[in-house]
């Protein structure tokens, strides 16, 4: 067995986030490699968190996060089993995560696809069996391509199977469980709102490069019009008579 030092058992828990008596023995499990250590915590942490997932989470905090110079704003509720880790700081950190994550994915509009109408489910259906890549296909054939293409279409849609934005090889829902391991209680994402200033305003559409060029474009001063000359009076010479 390798030897495990405090230092190694220092830089899992950064990585992980799991007690050091956990990132210890994960290491002496996995003779110290780092990557299998995470696995094995990562494996670890999705059991205990299914024996937690029945439990009431009743619980929580509703947190807000607003991103890109006020132009878009997300409020969420996460919950938990007790006050005591409602209070904690790791769960509020993992709340403001969760709503950062929201506010980077415009198009995730549920918490997981249990909350998808049924009806909206059946017409993405009905969209994929009509594909024309499926023409000649034995049915059976059909409906494994089908039922792939719309558990993707689904998951795209929903905020637990995201990519998680700081960690890219989990998803949120893997963070949750993560999180649930490690302070020892149920956790649920309850609901979320994502706001985009001016969505759904009908905006008056405009051609900004027309727009630029009216304003630089140099302002030509109006010249005052000509005054006509005076008419010159008539005189009438009179012709003087030479002397005889």
């Amino acid at each position: 067995m390798a030897a495990i030092s405090a230092k190694d058992v220092k830089e899992l828990r950064d990585k992980t986030g799991a007690g050091m008596m956990d990132c210890k023995k994960a290491l002496q499990e996995n003779d110290g490699d780092q990557e299998k250590a995470i696995a094995y915590l990562r494996k670890k942490g999705l059991s205990q968190a299914g024996k937690k997932s029945g439990r009431v989470t009743a619980e929580g905090l509703v947190d807000s996060y607003i991103h890109f110079g006020g132009q878009i704003g997300v409020l969420v509720e996460v919950n938990c089993e007790t006050d005591f880790v409602a209070r904690n700081e790791a769960f509020k950190e993992l709340v403001q995560d969760i709503a950062k994550q929201i506010a980077a994915c415009p198009n995730v509009q549920y918490v997981d696809t249990d909350e998808i109408p049924q009806d909206f489910v059946e017409k993405e259906k009905a969209v994929a069996m009509g594909s024309d890549a499926l023409k000649g296909k034995p049915d059976n054939i059909k409906e494994k391509i089908v039922q792939g293409k719309l558990d993707k279409t689904l998951k795209e849609l929903c905020l637990l199977h995201q990519p998680y934005i700081k960690d890219q090889s989990i998803t949120v829902q893997e963070l949750l469980q993560q999180a649930i391991s490690k302070l020892g209680e149920n956790m649920k994402v309850r609901r979320f709102t994502r706001f985009v200033l001016g969505e759904g305003i009908d905006k008056v559409e405009s051609n900004l490069a027309e727009e630029v060029a009216a304003q630089t474009k140099p302002k030509v001063e109006e010249k005052p019009a000509e005054e006509k000359p005076a008419a010159k009076k008539a005189t009438s010479k009179k012709k003087k008579g030479k002397k005889k």
